[in-house]
């Protein structure tokens, strides 16, 4: 069974709260009661981190390394600005797949650019919750077939 780190950057606890005609009216827990029953049912085991501190997530990004199978990460407004979450990323050589709640492709100039893209795997983005859940599913078909090939 895969092991995924979902690591949601900053701002994310606020879910609910901040702005929730764009991101929803959905609170934190309820994202992370929604991840664990979605990985449970497609076969992963996750575990979910929040930081508002970069330093915070590129901790989280180096403890992972050998721990796990894949990251899912939502840095938030870091997406755009933070070459030390890219560096962890590239360091720990894991497979990541970079989520969004909102389409940040159809928001401000700024948010169109993501120093996580250069290393993700996948991108699933403008979905809500729904972008964490087609992550967890890909991932799992990944995991599927790689166990199939290896038979």
């Amino acid at each position: 069974m895969s092991k995924v780190l979902v690591i949601n950057g900053v701002n994310l606890n606020m879910l609910g709260i901040r702005e929730p005609d764009l991101y929803g009216k959905n609170s934190y827990a309820d994202l992370v009661k929604g991840i664990k029953a979605y990985a449970k049912k497609v076969g992963l085991k996750v575990k979910c981190v929040q930081s508002n501190y970069e330093g915070k997530i590129v901790d989280y990004i180096q403890r992972a390394r050998g721990k796990f199978d894949a990251i899912i990460i939502n840095p938030g407004a870091y997406t755009h600005t933070s070459v030390a979450i890219l560096d962890a990323l590239k360091a720990v050589e894991i497979s990541t797949m970079e989520v969004h709640l909102t389409n940040v492709n159809e928001r401000e100039d700024f948010r169109k650019i993501s120093y996580v893209s250069l290393v993700a795997a996948q991108r699933f983005i403008g979905e809500g919750f729904n972008s964490y859940y087609k992550a967890l599913e890909h991932i799992a078909l990944l995991s599927r077939a790689e166990s199939s090939f290896e038979k």
